[in-house]
Parts: structure tokens; C-alpha cells; sequence
């Protein structure tokens, strides 16, 4: 065993979309990182959807480059095709999402890590941590090396104990064609964790050149979307994605088969996977009475002819999605360049972190991404931006840095993982959050810019280009809350004016030049927003006042729950477990109740 002579202040196990931005934020904030891969050639990897962003997704993506993240920014380098999801529809939901070029998108992740100060980045597998009187010191590598650090971020991803399956066909491996990482599980349960197991799973890909596209939809992007608030990237070239459908003849073809399936026939499958984007056998036998379900031909780049099939996850037999491919409108001779499969992987139960993604049993080490039971990009990607912030800030003697559910989609995740036991895969939804119509993805960089650059996550020109853009809103819409003109014969302002449904900003721009001014889209949007929902806004700001008493009483993480009297056991068992770090936190707990909280509560203030 060989020593590594240099002790980095955080080490970063992983490069997928948590290990990348982990390893970015604690580099930007000047704490010497090292971020160690098995694999060089695979960082940043899009090993599922070559998609970034989506409903809620887009959201956090907005909030990942709030702070100072890579992901927006890669993402409008290296996407295809630009989508606004939801735009006929409230504020509150619009949701941006791009296509990416899959390979592209991790060589220009790869590139960017590359040239960060303060990053070194190594090839290596790691076996196991190096834990002394509770706190992690280190990890030794199957090469043989043991590299020492102050923090340790975890994140792995889908291959702790990775096993793929294919029908009744199953074989180790974190995902398809790359091996699984076996010594973690055992060094992580070896230190008290709890560990359990979940699914996922991946539609086949198919030879563009197969397919029948004039029997399919065409879905061309939008113009003028993208996900960084910093200067616009230079695109590269758009292209559509195409629409189609599954038949009967599909619906058959895998009801004929169910006794093949891994999930259905042996049972071979254990993990839970995510009900909300359920595989194609799922879906058949969930919504029997449907006739057919829509598929998403997505383009994975520009130089591949390779097509994502978003909406026909499987891990049936390949002879089986062969027949169930060609069954599909405009697939009939469709080519399977890669089958589908679902993957088992080990992930770590949700009670044992801290907000910060710090672990509750070893000091020093953080959890982020899929090990901590999440799924997708984004939520791994916000999760190793938070994780990668604290470890720094740990190091740094910095105070730690806690989201809010009131600041943003991040704050609302990471408040749900450590209070939620979760039983599937935690995907984002709007719906989760109490108070989206404040939490939208055109306003992030207004809640979040202020504080990356306290963190020194962002420049003081970033800084200032959002204080400049609240000032403006702010003095705007009070400007216009006093210019009056004569509309129909009443006196109105033109604050009144904008707010109504069959008018907005640009019209009054173009009537009145001499009293609206034009800050472009991106003000002048926020400007007709703040105007047309002042009162919903207003609202949810008080709510959000409430919400933010509560989590203001802090509660010792070494309080004695046993002390309280007439605590219920129920109570003092989900307290004791989940040690909520404020009377908020523990308020949100499933199965407590108003009563309990009043009990804690009461006990607080006598001490």
C-alpha cells in the first residue's frame, strides 16, 4: 500500500453529475480537491437521457447555475434542441429542458473540471474509506493507493453492488459496460450504515437510419431558451425529436412475455423502482385499459445515429424488445444498437445525514446523488453542488451552508431526504414544493445569487448583474403602480393595466414608449410577472414567514428526546431517528403531530 504524499482538504468519489459539481464547488471555493473516477474517459457521463432539465428539473438546473454550478452552463454548449415545457401554462411550472450531444456534453464537463484551480483529477476505484475515531481520513483505491483528506464526498451513483438484468439474464455492473464498485457497500455497512436496495431502468437506443420518421410527429424545439443566466454559450446546431406511439400489437407482445420479465415472472428483480416513470411492462399492466402510450425518438448527438426510445424502458428479454420495437409506429424495421435494462443498486437510507449531506455516523464524510436515493441529473447534480459547498466550507472553517424550502427546489429535496423514509427512487416535482409560484426557474438567480457570492461561489460581476435586475424590477413595477393613463374612459395605471389576462408587458411597451421602458426579455418578463401575480406572491411570502419561525428554534443535535415528558413513543422514536436540526424540520416529519411539536416545544424553552 502506497501513501498519496499530498492530504487534500476534500476528496470526491465519482465523476458522474454529483462528483462533478461536488468536485467544481469545493475547488471554487479554494479548498484543494481531489476527485477520483474509475474511469477518465466517463466523466460527466449521460448514462441514461441525453436530456437535461424538464418539469421541476429545469428548476434546480437554474438553481445549480444560481450558484455557481457547470451544469447550465454545459448543457447550453452542448444541447441539440431547446424546449420550454408548460409554457401555455402558469409561471410557476415552466420548466426548461434541453437535448443534449451525449458525448459532447461529458468531453465539454471533462474539459471545464480540467481547468479548475484547485482540482486534481485521477483515475482509481475505490475500495473502501479510511475511517479513525469516527471521522474519515481517507479512501484506499484497488490500485492499491491510499489518498488522504479532511472530508470525503461520496458519490457513486448507481454502482454500489451494481447488478444489471436483462431478462432472466443478470450480470455485476454499475451500468452498461462499466463494472460495478463491490467494496463500498461492505466498508459502508462495516461503519454502521443501513443500507437497502432500489431499481431503475433504461429504454433501448435505435439506428436512426431504421426508422420510418414520416409516420411519426415531428417536435421541433423553441427559440430563445436556455439555462444560464451568464452570457449566452455558442450553440450548436438544433434539431427536432419525433413523436410515436406504441400499438396493441406492443401491449400484447409483452403481456405474452411477463413470465420472462426479471420483475414479474422469476422475481429476480428485489429493488423499488420509480413510479412515476415506469418501465413499458409497468405500464401495460398498470393502465391495461389504454390502447397505446407515447414514445420520444431523441436524437443522443450530432455525430451518432444512435436514438434514445424515451417512454419504452424494459429489461424483457432483447428478443422480446426486438418484437415489441417493431411493433411501433414507424419502427417496424427499426435496428437495436443497445437493449434496455434495468440495474439494482445499493443507496444509503435517508435517516443518516444532515442537511449539509454531511453523514450522522462517520464526521467528515458526505453523501450526494443517487446513494442517497434520489434519481436523475439534476437532483444528483444539486445535491453534489450542496455537498461539495459544505466540505469546503468544513475545511475552511466556514459556517455550513443549509437551503431553505422557502429559497429554493434544492432546499425542498434535501428537507425531504432527510425526513422522508423513502420507499422508490426520490424524483423533483413542482407539486412538491409549498410555494412555487416563489420558487419559479426565471427568478433564481434574484433568490440564489446573493447568496453564491457570499459562498465566492460567483464573480462580483454575476453579483451585480442581480442586484441590478431586483433594483430594476422593484423601482419599475412601483413606478408604474403610479402612472396613470385613461383606458376606457377610467383612470388606470398602468401597473393595473399589464396585470390584466388580455394584456402584458410588450403591448403596453408598444402603446405607451414614453412611460414603459424596455429592459429587454428577461426584465421585462419579471416586471409582467411580479405585476399579474403580486397577490399570490404576497401570500406565499407570508406563509413563507410562518414556515421560517419554526425553523429558526434550533434543537441541540445532543438533546435527549427521552427526557420529555408525555412525548409519544411514536414521537421520540421518529425524533431520536431523523434528529431534526430545528422545531420545522421536525414538524415536517411523517407521523408527527401538532401536539408533539407543542410538547418539544415547551421542552426547548425550559432549557
Amino acid at each position: 500500500m502506497w501513501k498519496y504524499p499530498k492530504i487534500f482538504d476534500v476528496l470526491v468519489i465519482g465523476a458522474g453529475h454529483a462528483g462533478c459539481e461536488a468536485a467544481h464547488a469545493a475547488a471554487r471555493m479554494g479548498a484543494s480537491t481531489l476527485l477520483l473516477t474509475m474511469n477518465l474517459d466517463t466523466i460527466g457521463k449521460m448514462s441514461c437521457n441525453p436530456s437535461i432539465g424538464g418539469t421541476a428539473k429545469g428548476h434546480i438546473v437554474r438553481e445549480i447555475d444560481a450558484l455557481g454550478g457547470l451544469m447550465g452552463k454545459v448543457a447550453d454548449r452542448r444541447s441539440i434542441q431547446f424546449r420550454m415545457l408548460n409554457a401555455s401554462k402558469g409561471p410557476a411550472v415552466r420548466s426548461p429542458r434541453s437535448q443534449a450531444d451525449k458525448a459532447m456534453y461529458a468531453q465539454e464537463m471533462k474539459w471545464r473540471l480540467e481547468k479548475t484551480e484547485n482540482l486534481e483529477i485521477k483515475q482509481g476505484t475505490t475500495e473502501s474509506l479510511v475511517v479513525e475515531k469516527g471521522k474519515v481520513v481517507g479512501v484506499i483505491t484497488q490500485e492499491g493507493v491510499q489518498y488522504s483528506a479532511k472530508t470525503v464526498i461520496l458519490s457513486s451513483g448507481t454502482f454500489m453492488r451494481g447488478l444489471l438484468h436483462i431478462g432472466q439474464t443478470n450480470f455485476s455492473g454499475g451500468r452498461g459496460g462499466d463494472k460495478a464498485a463491490t467494496g463500498l457497500s461492505p466498508c459502508l455497512e462495516s461503519l454502521g450504515f443501513h443500507l437497502d436496495r432500489l431499481k431503475t431502468g433504461t429504454p433501448p437506443r435505435i439506428n436512426r437510419r431504421s426508422v420510418d420518421f414520416s409516420k411519426c410527429e415531428e417536435q421541433p424545439g423553441d427559440v430563445g431558451v436556455r439555462f444560464s443566466y451568464d452570457e449566452p454559450e455558442e450553440q450548436m446546431a438544433q434539431v427536432s425529436c419525433h413523436i410515436t406511439y406504441t400499438t396493441p400489437e406492443t401491449h400484447e407482445i409483452i403481456r405474452q412475455n411477463l413470465d420472462r420479465s426479471p420483475m414479474y415472472g422469476s422475481g429476480t428483480i428485489k429493488g423499488v423502482g420509480p413510479r412515476y416513470c415506469p418501465s413499458i411492462e409497468d405500464k401495460v399492466v398498470r393502465f391495461a385499459e389504454k390502447d397505446r402510450h407515447q414514445l420520444f425518438l431523441e436524437p443522443e448527438g450530432l455525430t451518432t445515429e444512435e436514438i434514445y426510445v424515451n417512454g419504452i424502458s424494459s429489461s424483457l428479454p432483447f428478443d422480446v424488445q426486438l418484437a415489441l420495437i417493431h411493433s411501433c409506429v414507424g419502427l417496424e424495421r427499426a435496428e437495436i444498437m443497445r437493449p434496455a435494462y434495468a440495474i439494482e443498486y445499493d443507496f444509503v437510507k435517508s435517516d443518516q445525514i444532515y442537511p449539509t449531506l454531511e453523514t450522522k455516523r462517520v464526521e467528515g464524510l458526505f453523501l450526494a446523488g443517487q446513494v442517497n436515493g434520489t434519481t436523475g441529473y439534476e437532483e444528483a447534480a444539486a445535491q453534489g453542488l450542496v455537498a461539495g459547498i459544505n466540505a469546503a466550507c468544513k475545511c475552511l472553517g466556514k459556517d455550513p451552508f443549509i437551503m431553505k424550502r422557502s429559497d429554493s427546489y434544492i432546499g425542498v429535496m434535501i428537507d425531504d431526504l432527510i425526513r422522508f423514509e423513502l420507499t422508490e427512487p426520490y424524483r423533483m416535482f413542482t407539486s412538491r414544493a409549498e410555494h412555487r409560484l416563489l420558487l419559479r426557474q426565471d427568478n433564481a438567480d434574484l433568490r440564489l445569487r446573493p447568496l453564491a457570492y457570499d459562498l465566492g461561489m460567483i464573480s462580483r460581476e454575476q453579483y451585480d448583474r442581480a442586484i441590478y435586475k431586483q433594483q430594476t424590477i422593484e423601482s419599475e413595477t412601483k413606478r408604474l403602480a403610479r402612472a396613470f393613463k385613461t383606458i376606457e374612459g377610467r383612470g388606470t395605471s398602468l401597473a393595473q393595466l399589464i396585470s390584466r389576462p388580455d394584456w402584458d408587458y410588450l403591448q403596453a411597451l408598444a402603446q405607451f414608449p414614453e412611460q414603459v421602458s424596455d429592459f429587454g426579455p428577461d426584465i421585462n418578463s419579471q416586471i409582467e410577472l411580479h405585476l399579474k401575480y403580486s397577490g399570490y406572491i404576497e401570500r406565499q411570502k407570508k406563509d413563507v414567514a410562518k414556515l421560517e419561525n419554526l425553523d429558526s428554534i434550533r434543537i441541540p443535535r445532543e438533546w435527549d428526546y427521552t427526557q420529555i415528558v408525555g412525548l409519544r413513543a411514536e414521537a421520540l422514536q421518529k425524533f431520536a431517528r431523523f434528529t431534526p436540526d430545528n422545531l420545522g424540520q421536525a414538524s415536517r416529519i411523517s407521523g408527527i403531530t401538532p401536539a408533539d411539536i407543542s410538547i418539544l416545544l415547551i421542552s426547548l424553552q425550559k432549557r
